[in-house]
């Protein structure tokens, strides 16, 4: 059985946060399981606003890889290199 590597994207559904979604499942691997929160419409169990509270998120997009806020994205931007350094397109 293998393991697989969760990608958190904490969006607000906008052309921007599209952009960042598309560029993280592009680097993602078949072990990366990309989840997409749109933090504008929530969810059916607020789940996706208690995760981004819980994981300190300030600005969206965010990603989080394995339960971890990528550095970048505590800076108010993404860095896709940063993202690939924390496991994203790596296979377990």
């Amino acid at each position: 059985m293998s393991q697989v590597r969760t990608i958190e994207v904490f969006t607000a559904g906008c052309l921007v946060c599209e952009e960042t979604v598309k560029q993280v499942r592009e680097a993602a691997c078949s072990s990366c399981e990309v989840i997409v929160y749109d933090l504008n419409k929530g969810c059916e169990t607020n789940e996706c606003r208690d995760k981004a509270k819980q994981y300190g998120i300030k600005s969206i997009p965010a990603v989080v890889i394995d339960g971890q806020l990528a550095s970048c994205c505590e800076k108010q931007c993404i860095n896709i290199q940063t993202l690939k350094e924390l496991g994203l397109g790596q296979s377990l």
